[in-house]
């Protein structure tokens, strides 16, 4: 069974930078379209950025403009660098498959933007 594990996460003030990032426990980039998401709390979760299986990026909402998703491949890994970040970005941030069936979700990472 695939492993997502997702670090990085911390608190920060407004305006400033974190970069998180999501190592599985096996070779899925190059197969998969691969997205961050986000949980605030007592909110859904919802999808904050997504790569192809090439280097094509999108992003959804807020993100565009702040945030950048990349990936390693040799190193499985999925980054999700975000800058100017707000007291709304305050969430836990999970990677995983943009599309069904997707993996078992991991444990996040929390993000806190406060002053």
């Amino acid at each position: 069974q695939v492993q997502l594990v997702e670090s990085g996460g911390g608190l920060v003030q407004p305006g400033g930078s974190l970069r998180l990032s999501c190592t599985a426990s096996e070779s899925l980039f190059e197969v998969n379209a691969m997205a961050w998401y986000r949980q605030i709390s007592g909110k859904r979760r919802e999808l904050v950025a997504t790569i192809d299986m090439g280097t094509t990026a999108e992003y959804v909402g807020s993100a565009k403009g702040r945030f950048t998703i990349s990936k390693d491949i040799a190193r499985n890994t999925l980054y999700l660098q975000m800058n100017d970040l707000k007291p709304e970005d305050t969430a836990v941030y999970y990677c995983n498959r943009l599309f069904e069936p997707r993996y078992n979700w991991g444990q996040g990472t929390q993000v806190t933007v406060s002053s």
